[in-house]
């Protein structure tokens, strides 16, 4: 590999925003590629290197290039949960229809993942699906109680999630609904909110 493109996604993982720019100054492209298909921006996000992220789309980089593994540093911040890092790729006008191997969203992952400051950015500052249904058959409300452990942080992302006009009777790929699955799983607070809403 060319030792300029080198550089530049070493100092994007790394997070050092002098070393990108000088390596983009030096003529590496936005949008090269590791040997598992990331770019210097994506491996940013993967790092959270928030001001490495600010460099890479000041000069232009692309928000939704996947990898060999269907993932895009806008997808990635749904998995790390980096309000900062969404933030920084917000200005590089990301697909928020864009999805992952699975066939979801970036809030997906977030709510599945308890991820509760970012998911209330993600609906806040953007117009995001949030009834979104992933291959799976499942909704991120759906996700966060299937998946989730039913403690404090999944219980504001349901509340997030309701509030922001998620359909609660939008049942999965089996026809069982997310106050079921919370039923079944004794997750009583959170069924509480979802029986509110019926």
């Amino acid at each position: 590999m060319n030792p300029q493109h080198r550089a530049l996604l070493d100092a994007a993982a790394l997070g050092d925003a002098d070393a990108v720019r000088a390596a983009l100054a030096d003529g590496a492209p936005t949008e090269i590629r590791d040997a598992h298909q990331r770019t210097p921006l994506l491996l940013a996000a993967l790092n959270d290197r928030v001001e490495a992220a600010q460099a890479l789309v000041s000069a232009g980089a692309d928000a939704d290039a996947k990898d060999d593994r269907e993932d895009s540093p806008w997808l990635v911040t749904g998995v790390t949960g980096s309000v900062a890092m969404m933030r920084a790729l917000l200005p590089a006008r990301p697909d928020l229809k864009l999805t992952n191997r699975f066939g979801g969203i970036s809030l997906i992952p977030a709510a599945e993942r308890g991820h509760v400051d970012y998911v209330r950015a993600l609906l806040r500052e953007t117009d995001i699906d949030v009834d979104h249904v992933n291959r799976l058959g499942w909704t991120a409300l759906l996700e966060a109680v299937i998946l989730g452990d039913g403690g404090r942080a999944h219980q504001e992302i349901v509340e997030l999630l309701i509030t922001a006009g998620a359909a609660p009777g939008l049942a999965d790929a089996d026809g069982v609904t997310a106050l079921e699955h919370a039923e079944r799983r004794g997750f009583t607070e959170i069924a509480g909110l979802l029986r509110a809403v019926r």
